[in-house]
């Protein structure tokens, strides 16, 4: 079976292994940004492009006789790789560009799935451009609101009053700075974390419960990046979180896949990854994404204890009723090591020494490069480590020593998946239900 892989991160890495873990005979082509030390070795075929280039990709994936592909990142799906695929006969894990719009403009996501009525989405108003309109808006939410821009911003496109914005100048000076479109909602308060469904449009297999550290620094501080790292509990939930609120986020990813296929006539054949809020009303989507995450792509396919291409055939052919998916009964930490400086100002071309790393197979190659027999940092996330355990205390424990046998100029958030930050996000919960 011949799968064509896009992308080059930590999380393509992830998704090869748990390919090549599959008892099915597979060989992996990958259309990369850049040589990723990791997921070569893994592949038949390596062709490195633009992320934008649908073209090279088809040619690529003509030249390998591919059977189905899997995309990794957001952007080959905003422009419509999976149309491009499907009109030359091949199947992809992935939405159609139409269907990508979940992920790629927010305010159309809002209107779709307010349109049918999904539960837990805060107040919010969609505007094409700075206006009184929302000038009038802001006034109403007063000091607790949200803005953001509507398309991919790469994570950088939203800004919350009390964080990024002060006051109501500073707002409005961030609306004259966006070019396009832009949603104002209501800001909710409370510990987020991110439920992640495979979905062959009529049918859902859901994953553990995942929490993402989107902040640089100790205790949730500094700017935002792409991700710090994450945890899952042995339970398939978070220490904060009840059954009910794993079950209210996966019936509004069952929902909105429904929603969705009303809309647009198309079935969501992928995965469908919700980031969520526990707030004292209830469960609150914060946003939807058309793909795995990074990092918590990694944590969720080391779990995963069942066949990864027979779940891909399952997406594919319409029944992931019929098959089986299992994850291990066991906690998960996953710290990113990243290059002094990131993500401001992050220092590039510096070497990262992994030579004394026990455990190699706990490595997620992300923004490396190699050069002869050394590992280069290329600038933004360079490698994942992951701890897997019986408890959250063991899975930290494995994360943090392999976070620190790798050295160089670089720098990882040692307080992810320990009890303290943990604790945390409990005494939030209970503050905000007392409140």
């Amino acid at each position: 079976m011949n799968i064509l892989l896009i992308g080059s991160g930590a999380r393509e890495h992830a998704i090869a292994r748990a390919i090549k873990r599959s008892p099915q005979d597979s060989q992996i082509a990958c259309f990369a940004s850049h040589n990723n030390p990791g997921i070569m070795p893994l592949c038949n075929a390596y062709c490195i492009g633009s992320m934008q280039d649908s073209k090279a990709m088809l040619d690529f994936a003509k030249q390998n006789r591919i059977d189905f592909a899997i995309i990794g990142p957001e952007i080959p799906l905003s422009l419509g790789i999976v149309d491009c695929l499907k009109a030359i006969g091949i199947a992809a894990i992935g939405p159609t560009r139409r269907l990508a719009q979940i992920e790629t403009s927010k305010g159309l996501a809002r209107e779709v799935l307010s349109k049918y009525q999904l539960p837990g989405i805060p107040l919010y108003q969609r505007f094409n451009q700075a206006c009184p309109q929302a000038e009038r808006f802001l006034h109403q939410l007063g000091e607790h609101y949200v803005i953001k821009a509507d398309g991919l911003m790469g994570g950088k496109g939203v800004k919350l009053s009390g964080e990024h914005l002060v006051n109501h100048s500073q707002a409005l000076a961030f609306i004259d700075e966006i070019d396009g479109p832009f949603v104002i909602e209501e800001k909710v308060v409370g510990p987020e974390f991110s439920l992640l469904s495979f979905s062959d449009g009529r049918h859902c297999i859901h994953m553990p419960a995942v929490q993402d550290h989107k902040r640089a620094f100790i205790g949730d501080t500094g700017p935002n990046t792409g991700g710090m790292g994450s945890y899952s509990d042995a339970d398939h939930s978070l220490p904060f979180l009840s059954q009910q609120d794993i079950d209210d986020a996966a019936a509004m990813n069952e929902r909105a896949i429904q929603a969705m296929q009303k809309e647009w006539g198309e079935p969501y054949k992928g995965i469908l990854y919700g980031g969520f809020m526990k707030t004292k009303t209830g469960i609150k989507l914060i946003e939807y994404n058309a793909r795995f995450g990074d990092p918590e792509a990694i944590n969720l396919l080391a779990l995963l204890d069942s066949d990864f291409i027979d779940i891909c055939q399952g997406i594919i052919e319409g029944r992931l009723d019929k098959v089986k998916a299992q994850f291990l009964a066991q906690a998960s930490v996953c710290k990113y090591i990243v290059p002094e400086g990131y993500p401001d100002q992050p220092s590039k071309g510096q070497v990262i020494d992994i030579s004394q790393v026990t455990k190699l197979d706990r490595l997620y190659y992300a923004a490396v490069d190699q050069l002869d027999d050394r590992l280069i940092m290329t600038g933004s996330r360079a490698i994942a480590v992951l701890g897997v355990g019986d408890t959250l205390a063991q899975a930290e424990q494995q994360a943090e020593i392999l976070a620190n046998q790798i050295k160089g100029r670089v720098y990882h958030r040692p307080d992810i998946g320990t009890e303290q930050l943990i604790n945390q996000r409990i005494d939030l919960v209970s503050t905000i239900m007392q409140g």
